[in-house]
């Protein structure tokens, strides 16, 4: 999406799939029957001293806020190329033990807060926002940065700028979202660098990862996409990029061949290309052998002109990888003949003419 990761939505992502679904389902829901919203309120007050966990659990994954929830949730699609990176169970292993981190961060910061402006926070923006800002800790280290446009001749819009656009609108929704924010990025750094050795202590157990992948993948997963040119898994988001711009280069040159084929008018056979304007040696030498012929590439078949093109042996291997790409036969052959075989060569002038 944001980060150009490609088209394939959300395929080995079905813990991503599964939170925006449940926890955006919750949120319309809770809209709908506002009476029970005061359950899911985060207030730090009635969990420190009234022991309310039950607010605890539940003020920290649903979002009251439907601004809050729709930020989080384009956050959470694009950061899902976290999961099909390290895969499902340790994407869903960061998660929780950022929660968990970002828990006990939230109460020490608001903590922090009163001791020094003497001011206390009873409430915090409810929804699972501490864990999605963590995740632009790996966002910002393992994710490279391309560069796309500039705007006003000096600033750089790279393919990381709307998401930290999206991040910073998510972190002035709400006056005390900068505490969350703080936390989560806290939590993200100590659990990423594997501080303490964090990843052994607050993991996701093989033994729940198998009951998730027999009960809830199954609800969750998503069909491969049909892509000509499938994209792995592991691959980098420049690696990514570049491919779809290959293939996009290529689909426009072919378009532009078709359409100068469509337009041609002096050609004397549909496909038959007229080579002594792209080789102008051959034509040269064409000339130097036959001085007293017109120019026969005008009138004639290709087979015809034995002077004007090599007569070294085509591998048939060559001549059908061009053929797959979409060019004919004969315009194959003619152009690894005048190209002396060379199928980049052949290629390119194929694809500009």
């Amino acid at each position: 999406m944001f980060t150009t990761t490609g088209s394939r939505g959300l395929y080995k992502a079905p813990l991503s799939k599964g939170l925006l679904l449940t926890l955006n389902g919750l949120t319309v829901m809770l809209t709908l029957l506002p009476q029970y919203q005061e359950l899911f309120v985060y207030n730090l007050q009635a969990i420190m001293q009234q022991h309310q966990v039950s607010r605890l659990l539940c003020g920290r994954l649903i979002c009251l806020d439907l601004k809050d929830s729709f930020c989080s949730s384009l956050l959470i699609y694009n950061f899902r190329i976290f999961e099909r990176r390290f895969g499902t169970r340790k994407f869903a292993s960061f998660l929780f033990g950022t929660w968990c981190l970002s828990a006990l961060m939230d109460f020490l910061l608001a903590q922090a807060f009163q001791f020094i402006f003497d001011y206390e926070v009873e409430e915090l923006p409810a929804g699972l926002l501490a864990p999605v800002f963590s995740l632009f800790v790996p966002f910002y280290l393992s994710i490279p940065r391309m560069p796309v446009t500039q705007v006003l001749g000096h600033i750089h819009i790279t393919n990381k700028s709307l998401v930290y656009v999206v991040g910073l609108q998510l972190l002035t929704s709400s006056p005390f979202m900068w505490l969350l924010a703080v936390s989560g990025l806290m939590s993200g750094g100590l659990y990423y660098s594997n501080v303490l050795r964090l990843q052994k202590l607050l993991f996701i157990p093989s033994w729940m990862s198998r009951i998730g992948r027999h009960i809830f993948e199954p609800l969750f997963s998503s069909s491969q996409p049909n892509s000509e040119t499938p994209l792995g898994m592991g691959a980098t988001l420049d690696i990514q990029r570049q491919q779809r711009m290959d293939l996009l280069d290529q689909q426009l040159l072919l378009a532009q061949y078709n359409e100068a084929r469509r337009n041609a008018r002096h050609q004397p056979q549909p496909g038959l290309l007229q080579w002594t304007r792209l080789f102008p040696s051959l034509r040269r030498r064409g000339e130097n052998r036959l001085p007293m012929q017109p120019h026969p590439q005008a009138q004639t078949h290709p087979s015809t002109q034995p002077p004007l093109l090599d007569n070294s042996p085509v591998a048939e291997e060559q001549v059908a990888r061009l053929v797959e790409m979409g060019f004919s036969r004969i315009d194959a052959l003619e152009a690894l003949r005048a190209s002396n075989n060379d199928i980049n060569m052949a290629t390119n002038f194929l694809l500009q003419h």
